[in-house]
């Protein structure tokens, strides 16, 4: 199961697991980056545009809490069903995406 996690909960989800820095996979294309991103806060953030995912599973470690984002929740969803089935099992899906980030932090830009 792939938790659903809201932007405000996501600094209490990466919590649960203390002994590894917990990573934001932001699946979103280069050109959406430029237009809105978020500072790492308590995480590494690593932007790898969904189609390039599968090419680049090596970039991500093994046993780490992943947090996948999108623009609004869809693609980053299948890319957590992906690393699911990939053997990944520490995985949560931001729900809504950098969209509903932009509403709960106003620093980031809303497009």
């Amino acid at each position: 199961m792939i938790d659903q996690v809201r932007p405000a909960d996501l600094a209490a989800w990466f919590a649960q697991d203390a002994d590894a820095t917990p990573v934001l996979l932001d699946v979103r294309e280069p050109w959406e980056l430029q237009t809105a991103s978020v500072a790492p806060a308590g995480f590494t953030l690593v932007a790898i545009p969904m189609n390039e995912i599968p090419g680049r599973l090596a970039e991500l470690g093994d046993g780490q809490r992943i947090a996948c984002l999108c623009h609004h929740g869809a693609r980053s969803q299948r890319v957590a069903a992906f690393l699911n089935q990939n053997g990944f099992d520490q995985l949560a899906n931001v729900a809504g995406g950098i969209d509903a980030w932009s509403s709960h932090d106003p620093s980031v830009p809303r497009y």
